[in-house]
């Protein structure tokens, strides 16, 4: 199982920084374009627990895959879980923790995934798989660099 850490410090208030991570449908925004990610289900303005949320997403290939993930921890404003039910991971579980700093906000994604397909989708995930999540990662830091002046304007 891969686990993988990225931080981000954000010139934003906790206030603004949960409100934001805490709208699904902000989830479309730092997702790069070409993942063509759309929210398939109705989606409350905030998560809480025992939210599903279902999406198609086409991770790799441009080839479309379904996903379905449930909220399953909720503690405002500091944490929040998701966990994939079905989709193109065997294990998907991602912490999103936000902690307040001087000046702003630290931001820290915590992701455990494993894929399926055994020693194949262990090699897949060596060439492909962990460049791209990476690489999901790497967008998402640069569009909340980018965007982080204008945040509360998002939600």
């Amino acid at each position: 199982m891969r686990q993988l850490e990225f931080s981000q410090f954000l010139p934003v208030t906790m206030d603004e920084a949960w409100r934001f991570f805490s709208d699904p449908a902000n989830l479309s925004r730092i997702t790069p374009k070409e993942m063509n990610f759309v929210i398939t289900s109705c989606v409350p303005e905030k998560i809480y627990p025992g939210l599903i949320i279902t999406y198609k997403v086409s991770p790799l290939l441009n080839i479309p895959v379904s996903w379905v993930t449930e909220i399953t921890q909720v503690k405002e404003p500091f944490y929040f879980v998701d966990d994939q039910r079905s989709g193109p991971y065997s294990i998907w579980h991602h912490e999103h923790h936000f902690e307040r700093v001087e000046n702003g906000v630290m931001m820290t994604d915590k992701l455990f995934y494993k894929v399926p397909l055994g020693p194949f989708g262990n090699l897949l995930d060596r060439m492909f798989i962990h460049r791209k999540v990476s690489g999901i990662f790497a967008f998402r830091n640069k569009f909340l660099e980018i965007n982080s002046d204008t945040f509360m304007n998002f939600s």
